[in-house]
């Protein structure tokens, strides 16, 4: 007889495995952090001796659930703001929220809270992406849960990180630190296509082949990504990421609700995983993912909750149900995604999609000790028909709750007993969760002024690079600029002729910063206009400091199309006075040192300002970047023979004001 820590007995076993091999009057023997055996009672009994044994009652005992993608720090911000498009929950509230209030003990209350709600629901494993992963792990592991703990990296300034290099720095202390510890398997997030350059989606990928772990991505979520995807890239998401490397990677692919099915068999080839998240897909109504054609395909397609501030929970029963229900909704056929599969994505399936089916996902000898005990007795679960071994899956897909889940096992250690958490003080966590709220909802109610609020809720608002480096000079009208552009080290890539009208909006308070909207006509060879697009640009107040001769800003910048007139911006933003600005502008395109700059030639009309103004610019996500352009910015000045020239810090709105 082989020796066993604990022997769980009087169970209805199923083990999720290749075969579905499922025991009615089932026993499943644990030695140390592993799973020792899965048979019937009878054939255990006479095999195994245990030092404990545990009566499950007539239980279910399946694997723990596996939740796919989640953000579970984001716990804290459960309900914060609903009923919203993406973009004005996500740029409008989360964002905002997040830059403020984000922190590592934040994250630690946040992963502690969804942990909590997990382990109750039977979750014995969870991909996260976040900030300041390294306390996301630290939370997880002191919970006892198993994690894909994914340190995010994106182009945008982030509660952790200043610029993107320092995403990737962190990432890769994050990798270093947290590489083969028991429970947490780190990886590298790049966060979308949308929101990585293709230099940082190259170096994600180069990381997370270095230390080879998964690489989690939000991909193809909403038909405006995949549509914005073919006509920046000239091809769909998934092609694109191809080319750059991105799928050598073993990646975890969340949401993948616009793929065509060249993708689907692109990402399946690669190995990719798929975490699909109905509740949040739904709530932000971004769509429904074609789960039935990805299964098809032979993907591995697992299930995720998203986080908790757009689901609204982390409950894998809901989200197995939904899943199922959607993908026959959406057939109009019936058979699809049965229950089985449903719990198949939610466990075996859902670990491999993640990268860890070697260890968990299902109930077989050498895997880890990963398990729940699911009470069927309750009155939403009854009656029970048997005649059926398949009728078990409808019951768990259909009827159960995650609350009928009494026990959780992970690595071999009780997480819950009996619905009693055994590794986390809940009542603590609750008290502290109401403080965290009550901070919140005081800075919301300070922001429902905020202009940027309010114009990401009528636009689709983007959001620039955040260095901006310029030089502004006063010129004679005569100087000739076309001539000195066509000096051999500058290489002209277009020109453009504009005439622009600018209304600013200046507010109450400066660090609302100013709204710009731009009347923005082309100018044709006749000098006559032939088309004119119109624009919104909130610009925050100017960082940085003056870098050798140059102006090297850091702000805000958030652009989007203006399609309302200028009354009723007047009216919406109400702001509290106005400033109008107008000039001719000849823009040429140049090249110099293997950089792209702008040199704009303008003359402003509205204020009357005599002479030229010569501008050269350049705009970066990169700090180190923006240190480089601006210190060319001085050379190109040289080379154009205007250095000599009087050097103007100020907008033109702000030489307008004086």
């Amino acid at each position: 007889m082989e020796n066993a820590d604990l022997l769980l007995l009087n169970a209805h076993v199923l083990t999720m495995d290749e075969e579905f091999r499922a025991f009615p009057d089932g026993a499943v023997a644990i030695r140390g952090d592993s799973i020792l055996a899965v048979g019937s009672q009878t054939d255990l009994h006479k095999t195994i001796q245990p030092h404990e044994t545990v009566d499950c009652g007539g239980a279910i005992v399946m694997p723990a659930l596996v939740n796919a993608h989640t953000h579970a720090p984001m716990a804290l911000l459960r309900g914060l703001a609903d009923d919203l498009r993406l973009d004005v929950w996500l740029l409008g509230y989360m964002m905002p929220v997040e830059r403020r209030f984000v922190a590592p003990d934040f994250v630690r209350l946040g992963t502690s809270l969804a942990c909590a709600e997990m382990i109750r629901g039977g979750v014995g494993t969870l991909a996260d992406m976040y900030y300041f992963e390294d306390d996301v792990a630290s939370a997880v592991a002191e919970a006892g849960l198993r994690a894909v703990c994914s340190q995010t990296v994106m182009k945008y300034p982030t509660p952790d990180s200043d610029s993107y290099e320092d995403a990737l720095a962190r990432a890769r202390a994050f990798l270093v630190r947290w590489k083969d510890h028991t429970l947490i398997v780190p990886a590298v997030a790049a966060h979308a296509p949308y929101t990585c350059t293709e230099e940082i989606l190259r170096a994600c990928a180069a990381l997370a082949l270095e230390f080879d772990v998964p690489l989690h991505i939000h991909l193809a979520e909403t038909a405006q990504e995949a549509e914005n995807a073919r006509k920046e890239y000239g091809m769909p998401e998934v092609p694109y990421l191809r080319n750059l490397g991105v799928l050598e990677a073993k990646v975890i692919a969340a949401h993948c609700v616009y793929l065509d099915e060249g993708e689907m068999r692109t990402l399946m080839k690669a190995g990719a995983g798929v975490a699909h998240s109905p509740t949040s897909n739904l709530k932000l109504a971004s769509g429904i993912a074609p789960v039935t054609m990805m299964l098809e395909t032979g993907l591995n397609v697992g299930i995720g909750t998203d986080g908790a501030a757009s689901n609204n929970d982390f409950d894998m029963f809901e989200e197995m149900r939904l899943a199922a229900l959607l993908a026959k909704g959406i057939s109009g056929n019936p058979v699809v995604v049965p229950a089985r599969t449903a719990l198949t994505m939610a466990t075996r399936m859902g670990a491999n999609a993640i990268h860890i089916g070697d260890r968990t996902g299902s109930l077989s000898p050498g895997k880890r000790a990963d398990l729940l005990l699911l009470d069927l007795a309750e009155v939403h679960s009854s009656p029970k028909f048997e005649r059926n071994p398949e009728m078990v899956y409808s019951r768990i897909v259909y009827s159960a709750k995650a609350c009928d889940v009494t026990d959780l096992m992970v690595n071999g250690k009780w997480l819950m007993r009996n619905r009693a958490l055994q590794t986390l003080p809940e009542t603590e966590l609750l008290a502290r969760a109401s403080e965290m709220a009550l901070r919140l909802d005081a800075f919301l109610t300070e922001r429902e002024s905020s202009v940027l609020s309010k114009l990401i809720a009528i636009e689709t608002a983007a959001e620039e690079e955040s260095f901006e480096m310029q030089v502004k000079v006063k010129l004679a009208e005569d100087f000739p600029l076309s001539q000195r552009l066509k000096a051999p080290e500058l290489e002209i890539l277009s020109d453009r002729h504009y005439r622009e009208y600018d209304t600013y909006f200046e507010f109450s308070t400066p660090d609302q910063g100013r709204l710009r909207y731009r009347e923005d006509q082309y100018v044709g060879e006749n000098g006559e206009a032939a088309n004119a697009r119109y624009r919104l640009t909130l610009t925050g107040p100017t960082r940085e400091r003056e870098f050798t001769g140059a102006v090297l800003l850091s702000r805000s910048r958030f652009q989007a199309p203006a399609t309302h007139g200028l009354r009723f911006y007047r009216e919406y933003f109400q702001p509290a006075r106005e400033i109008e600005v107008a000039k001719e502008r000849l823009r040429w395109k140049i090249r110099y040192r293997d950089t792209e700059f702008f040199v704009n030639f303008d003359s402003v009309s509205k204020p009357a300002l005599p002479g030229r103004f010569l501008e050269v610019k350049a705009r970066t996500w990169s700090r180190k970047d923006a240190e480089d352009k601006a210190g060319m910015i001085v050379e190109i000045v040289r080379l154009l023979g205007a250095e000599k020239a009087a050097a103007f810090r100020e907008d033109y709105v702000e030489m307008a004001e004086k």
